[in-house]
């Protein structure tokens, strides 16, 4: 592989950015191998629950395409809790990173925030934490939000749940993640 003739950035040239731009476009055709190899990884990470996180991502994948919701959502319940291993306490805002680009801003605002959300099914923490979604309640997304959680998410750590594997919603990812990414002016936000 060719490497840059650069070690500090200012004293690159067009020869080199170039090399760089090529290596970005190829990275960004790999995104989609990328992320299906971090979600395998969730199998790997059960913690307390009665099925693994990948298992759970499958069923609220699965749900939202029973429940008859367009490609992004689909895309996006699968991916909500990609962070969980990496970036726990940030899970959302990870996953929200990932899709921004290439989803309406309506379904990366949810994901960004479902973790908020969810808090409200969580018996251990007081009715203040419980509430804290409350603060958003004048966004345009907020009931959104509180579909995803209630419908899809909060009620998918079923061991026995029908749930799709990961090579059906695969197609999908794969017609997202290469979509040509938004734009600012693109986003609705």
């Amino acid at each position: 592989m060719d490497t840059v003739k650069f070690t500090r950035m200012r004293d690159g040239t067009i020869e080199d950015f170039q090399l760089v731009a090529e290596n970005d476009e190829a990275t960004a055709r790999e995104l989609p191998d990328r992320v299906l190899a971090h979600l395998r990884l969730l199998a790997e990470d059960q913690g307390p629950y009665p099925v693994d996180r990948l298992q759970h991502s499958l069923q609220v994948a699965t749900r939202a395409e029973r429940d008859g919701a367009d490609e992004e959502w689909v895309v996006a319940a699968l991916l909500h809790d990609i962070g969980d291993v990496l970036a726990p306490e940030a899970h959302g805002e990870l996953a929200a990173l990932i899709l921004r680009p290439f989803v309406r801003s309506e379904v990366e605002w949810v994901v960004r925030y479902h973790g908020l959300f969810q808090q409200r099914f969580f018996a251990n923490l007081t009715q203040e934490e419980r509430d804290a979604h409350l603060q958003l309640r004048d966004h345009p997304h907020f009931e959104a939000a509180l579909r995803f959680t209630e419908h899809w998410d909060e009620c998918s750590f079923d061991p026995d749940h029908d749930t799709l594997p990961l090579e059906h919603f695969e197609p999908a990812l794969r017609r997202i993640l290469t979509r040509e990414p938004c734009t600012p002016a693109d986003r609705d936000d």
